[in-house]
């Protein structure tokens, strides 16, 4: 076996000299701050996004765009839903069934009621209250047609209509909590607007417009004022229902 070494050439020799020039070149220039930068208006424009990201997520935190959805996990539980009721301390605000004049579906009876899918709906979520134990509870209607129908087919019976339900003025929150009973829960059946304009009131000004037959639940504080538990879709009461308590 046989090795061939090449002897360096001096051309090589002169190259390998002039490299430390080279690096000492590059290390002025980086310390000089002439090297390559982001142009400056990239640079403008990173901070705007990052400005920008930093606002979107604050804003999440402190406005929230929605009440807690009752009907995922155990919300129902870590809400105290359970505890409140027993205590007669709930209020619920329960959007009327699907109605009439908005819907492909047949009508119950009169154009401005409800649908007959609705009065299906309708039952389903009164015996969701049922389950949950009406004898100290209240139950008010506002007295459209479609808000009388959904209480009717809810409660198996005529129901106790008030014209401020429909009305809904600015003094909403204030005439909720006069009707509010001591150890009783309320249930009102209302419309879509009603439920957001007080969501608006207690610090939901971008929750969504409540669906067909979906229930707002409310409780007070000792000193009285209305505190949000969370939001209760049609659909899901069935899942919540049948999970066990822990």
């Amino acid at each position: 076996m046989s090795f061939v070494f090449n002897a360096p050439v001096p051309t090589r020799i002169t190259n390998t000299r002039q490299k430390p020039t080279q690096v000492h070149h590059v290390l002025n220039t980086a310390e000089s701050g002439t090297g390559n930068k982001p142009p400056r208006t990239w640079r403008i424009v990173g901070g705007v996004c990052a400005a920008a990201l930093a606002i979107l997520v604050s804003g999440f935190v402190l406005w929230p765009v929605t009440p807690r959805d009752l009907g995922v996990g155990n919300q129902m539980q870590q809400a105290n839903i359970y505890r409140h009721w027993q205590g007669g301390e709930v209020i619920v605000l329960v959007r009327h069934a699907e109605r009439c004049d908005r819907s492909a579906n047949p009508c119950l009876g009169p154009a401005d009621g409800i649908t007959q899918l609705g009065s299906h709906s309708a039952s389903d979520l009164g015996r969701a209250f049922r389950t949950l134990g009406m004898a100290a509870t209240d139950v008010i209607s506002s007295p459209a047609t479609r808000t009388r129908q959904t209480t009717e087919f809810m409660f198996n019976g005529a129901a106790q209509t008030q014209d401020w339900l429909a009305t809904c003025d600015e003094h909403f929150q204030q005439t909720i909590k006069a009707h509010k009973s001591l150890k009783r829960n309320l249930i009102l059946i209302t419309h879509s607007d009603c439920i957001s304009s007080l969501e608006r009131q207690l610090g939901y000004p971008h929750a969504l417009a409540s669906e067909y037959t979906s229930s707002l639940f409310i409780t007070l504080d000792p000193q009285g004022h209305m505190q949000v538990l969370g939001t209760l879709d049609a659909g899901s009461w069935q899942r919540v229902l049948d999970q066990p308590l822990e």
